[in-house]
């Protein structure tokens, strides 16, 4: 019974993950859903200014805290292992959820690209972006990642075994080609608001402070193999081979 509601909490888990996800797309590029980055309740800007902050803040505590090794040995005695990844993307779903519902707009155009060459390009882009993020994760194991690969083995009885430090592919041109492709869909707009220029570039320093913390992870984990391949290998924008 406990390997079976471990699977369904498990795929549960993920299933948030993505509804929230595919939502998150349409939010920023304003299509198609009740609810996107310029649009919803007005507010003053100093006003909106200071709630989006504080939503964006909500969620890069979480997700760097909950992220780091010291917090899942905590962690570890209230949630079981097994779930733990689970958990995390249930709570990180939770807290985006949440942002993008009281998300304030600020209407105000910074730029606006009308001619339809420019604006198909950089909608081009901006799928290609998210495209990027979607083909990183498979590439490191995105059921690794999002915590069913985890559920899966347990509810067959079989020993979990963590993923082995791979260079495929786009990892082969940048360390972080997930965030690479994310900051590429956040920014390649034709219409770009205040709100969305505030968003995209709290996220951007985010993702560079985040990924100082990550490697040092990586480090911990991987040893000479990370660090060989961090001197190889450019951080975030995709860059000719360096030489170790």
């Amino acid at each position: 019974m406990a390997r079976v509601l471990a699977l369904l909490y498990g795929v549960a888990c993920y299933l948030a993950f993505l509804g929230v996800f595919l939502y998150s797309i349409a939010f920023v590029a304003n299509l198609g859903v009740p609810k996107s980055i310029d649009t919803g309740a007005a507010a003053p800007p100093l006003v909106a200014l200071l709630i989006d902050a504080a939503l964006l803040a909500l969620f890069a505590v979480q997700h760097s805290v909950m992220a780091r090794q010291w917090f899942k040995r905590a962690w570890a005695r209230v949630v079981p292992d097994v779930v733990e990844r689970s958990t995390y993307v249930l709570a990180a779903s939770a807290v985006l959820a949440l942002m993008l519902w009281q998300w304030r707009p600020l209407p105000a155009v910074v730029w606006n690209v009308s001619a339809p060459a420019g604006r198909w390009a950089l909608m081009g882009l901006f799928f290609a972006g998210w495209g990027v993020l979607l083909l990183s994760s498979c590439l490191i194991d995105h059921c690794e990642l999002f915590g069913l690969r985890q559920v899966f083995r347990y509810a067959r009885g079989e020993k979990h075994v963590p993923p082995e430090f791979k260079q495929l592919s786009l990892y082969k041109v940048v360390r972080h080609p997930l965030y690479f492709g994310f900051l590429v869909g956040l920014w390649a707009t034709p219409r770009m608001s205040a709100g969305h220029l505030f968003f995209a570039l709290m996220a951007t320093g985010y993702i560079l402070v985040g990924i100082q913390f990550e490697e040092r992870d990586l480090l911990r984990f991987h040893g000479d193999a990370y660090r060989s391949y961090r001197q190889r290998v450019s951080m975030l924008i995709p860059l000719p081979r360096r030489k170790a």
